[in-house]
């Protein structure tokens, strides 16, 4: 597909990038992106990768804008509170930029209706708040065998990560957290606190990490979890090891073997 003039120009400087180009940009512009969230890490995602000219995004969200979002969610104003994320923030991307098309999903994803909520994805970007959603993506991604940028925050520190559980010797993120749980006692982001610049930070950089699956530049973060600390600040990355035990891709290994 030929780029329009109109294209060339809003592109321009990802054309002029030679790890971009022009092959690139029409990459984007044919990608199919779920991102799992509008929040605090799904906000500043969705506005990088509608600016970036992602063709198709689907917006998995079924929450309603509160007052106390504003502080990060970048994509709310105080007009929208009570209004649903999903479908305040396909009107906002849709101003940004009408290359990308929104499709909302008003729904919470589980283990019932991943497969019906994801099917036709080239590329999965998580920012949900919880294991059981996590999971659920990550045992999916790794069975369909696309990418998943799985981006997580605490207070002042962000966790990304991008999974390919199917190849020998890629973990998945069951790999980094077994089989994890939400359990009833555990401190949420409204009783610890969370920096909204943090938030930013995350989304901004599990875009990237998106836009590079997709075009596939510079070196592959497959395996490596990267861990910034914004009180430090520092930033470390550490190299997730894959399970032969995992239940999310120690099938796909046996089965590889």
């Amino acid at each position: 597909m030929a780029l329009s003039d109109a294209q060339l120009d809003r592109y321009a400087r990802h054309i002029v990038l030679r790890e971009i180009g022009g092959a690139g940009q029409q990459a984007l512009l044919a990608a199919h992106v779920a991102v799992v969230g509008a929040g605090g890490i799904g906000a500043p995602a969705l506005l990088y990768l509608a600016a970036a000219g992602v063709g198709r995004i689907r917006l998995i969200d079924d929450d309603r804008v509160s007052l106390d979002n504003l502080q990060r969610q970048v994509l709310f104003g105080t007009d929208d509170v009570g209004e649903g994320k999903a479908e305040v923030a396909a009107r906002n991307l849709a101003r940004l930029n009408s290359d990308s098309r929104i499709d909302i999903v008003p729904e919470r994803l589980d283990t019932e209706n991943v497969d019906r909520l994801l099917t036709g994805i080239d590329l999965v970007l998580d920012g949900s708040d919880n294991f059981a959603t996590r999971l659920a993506v990550s045992d999916w991604c790794t069975a369909n065998r696309v990418p998943l940028v799985s981006a997580a925050i605490g207070q002042f520190q962000v966790q990304i990560g991008t999974f390919r559980g199917w190849l020998p010797g890629q973990p998945c993120y069951r790999c980094f957290v077994g089989d994890a749980f939400d359990a009833e006692d555990c401190d949420t982001c409204s009783e610890l606190g969370v920096l909204g610049a943090m938030t930013g930070l995350a989304g901004s950089w599990a875009a990237l990490e998106a836009i590079r699956a997709t075009t596939g530049f510079g070196g592959d973060p497959g395996g490596k979890l990267h861990v910034f600390d914004g009180l430090a600040p520092s930033l470390r990355t550490i190299r997730i090891v894959k399970d032969p035990a995992c239940r999310g891709c120690g099938r796909l290994q046996t089965e590889q073997a």
